[in-house]
């Protein structure tokens, strides 16, 4: 498959177009950055408006005259081949994906894998899922439901993880008979672009990318050529998306940002709950959405987990992802730095890092930073009230279940939540009544291709994967059909005389 390093160097500069890789004639551009070495590694153009729009012609025509109108069933084969060649691609972009953004290349490995099972998935609740026949109103008539197609879809993708979201939501909006236009994020356009070519069988120009950073992004939401939109990204982008799409009457998915509680009750087992901690809060550097990020600590076992959560902090290997590591670098220096802010204000506040809390000594270069344990925080600290999106577990004690559950509730987001806990009844409880999307007992941060991911509050708006997800990009059209044009006299004109007013 060749050296990953002359792929990406091979995309750069480039946008996916017409069924493969093409120049962009763009003016302005910028550097791709290894975050573990600082080494440039590529560039990415800045997608002028005529190519953006020639783009989604291109997508319009092909969507319109040629893939809505195509089988389910031959829809279906088709992202099963996109399937394939994913898997064949795997280590030309796992590799790529450490190389572009940092994740240790297990994880990049997963994220791949974990796009296979989801488009195959997709492919199928595609051509088993149309629509429902209902007992019609009168009798003699049939009353259905037909489930069709928006158009084509504008998709502003993340950078933490790439291709399994765009494998999400791609997949279902093409499964469903759309057109996809997608502007990745600039801190993993290249292997989105080596992503893009496993797509490289379907209809030219059905699935296509433009790259650059938020001027394309608007470009294609405000666009008239575009029928709905998936975003994921922060909460003032996503509220500026959200009313956009509003104003121009287009469906939206939206997910923005998180801010999940874990909450440890006396019941669970010290042991798991502190592994489970230390991955749900570190995983990826801490930069997923459903990253834990608030951590209610029962006062009978606070001590004792905290003891315990430190030792599995301390076991972390970190470093370059190419490496036998199990965490790497954050994406960016301005992503370093913004961390960075966050912790120096949580200690102003009063948290103190029982371990971490800066950087690791061992490195001269790469954004590399600690994971962290804090300790002595107050549920009122601004850490406990927005995303952190790095690796820190702030710990709060608390005397109660019902006060854990009151402090993961005191939130503006509302994505996913996590217990420990042996009671069957706080785990009910807890399932009830935490507000969020998704709650995990005693099995964090898992995900399920059939079931639905999204968050409330200012989490977003949608869902993602399962039946739900593809409603997303389908609309429903109501079918009542009278087969015998028979005459509707029980209420049409003339109307009888006995239903007139009393005189």
């Amino acid at each position: 498959m060749g050296d990953v390093f002359s792929h990406l160097k091979r995309v750069s500069g480039g946008i996916y177009r017409a069924g493969g890789i093409a120049p962009s004639g763009a003016s302005d551009g910028r550097d791709v950055i290894d975050p573990a070495t600082e080494q440039v590694i590529g560039s990415l153009a800045e997608t002028p408006q005529a190519e953006i729009d020639a783009c989604i012609e291109e997508a319009n025509a092909v969507q319109k005259h040629w893939w809505k109108d195509l089988s389910a069933v031959d829809r279906a084969h088709a992202l099963h081949e996109v399937a394939t060649e994913i898997e064949r691609m795997r280590p030309l972009l796992a590799e790529s994906l450490t190389r572009e953004m940092g994740k240790p290349y297990k994880e990049s490995v997963d994220e791949v894998n974990w796009c296979v099972h989801s488009l195959r998935y997709s492919a199928e609740v595609g051509r088993s899922d149309m629509g429902r026949v209902m007992g019609p109103a009168v009798a003699g008539q049939m009353h259905y439901t037909l489930k069709q197609p928006l158009g084509t879809i504008a998709m502003i993708m993340p950078f933490n993880y790439p291709m399994v979201l765009l494998a999400w939501e791609a997949g279902a909006a093409l499964a469903a008979g759309n057109a996809c236009v997608i502007k990745p994020s600039e801190y993993t356009t290249l292997t989105t672009l080596l992503f893009a070519e496993a797509f490289a069988h379907l209809p030219k120009g059905l699935f296509q990318i433009v790259t650059g950073g938020g001027d394309v992004g608007r470009r294609l939401i405000e666009h008239d050529g575009t029928h709905g939109v998936a975003f994921t990204g922060s909460v003032p982008v996503g509220r500026q998306v959200s009313k956009t799409c509003g104003d121009l009457m287009k469906p939206a998915l939206i997910e923005t940002s998180g801010n999940d509680p874990f909450l440890i009750m006396p019941s669970a087992p010290l042991d798991i709950a502190a592994r489970a901690a230390a991955f749900s809060a570190y995983m990826n550097c801490g930069q997923i959405c459903v990253s834990a990020e608030r951590f209610y600590v029962h006062e009978e076992i606070h001590d004792a987990f905290v003891e315990k959560l430190v030792e599995e902090t301390a076991k972390l290997r970190i470093g370059n992802g190419m490496d036998k590591v199990d965490m790497g670098p954050l994406v960016s220096s301005k992503e370093r730095d913004r961390y960075e802010a966050l912790m120096t204000n949580a200690q102003n506040e009063g948290a103190r890092a029982a371990i971490g809390g800066g950087r690791p000594a061992e490195f001269n270069r790469g954004w590399f930073v600690d994971a962290t344990v804090l300790v002595d925080c107050t549920p009122d600290m601004s850490l406990f009230h927005n995303e952190s999106f790095g690796p820190v577990a702030p710990i709060c004690k608390v005397s109660s279940f019902d006060e854990a559950i009151a402090h993961a509730n005191n939130s503006k987001y509302g994505l996913g939540a996590n217990i420990y806990t042996k009671d069957l009844g706080e785990s009910i409880r807890a399932t009830e009544e935490i507000q969020a999307g998704m709650v995990w007992v005693n099995a964090p941060l898992l995900d399920n291709d059939a079931g639905p991911f999204g968050g409330s509050k200012m989490s977003g708006l949608g869902r993602q994967l399962g039946h739900e997800g593809f409603e997303t990009f389908r609309e429903t059209k109501m079918i009542m059909i009278d087969p015998d044009c028979a005459p509707q006299d029980f209420w049409w004109f003339p109307y009888a005389d006995e239903e007139m007013a009393p005189q």
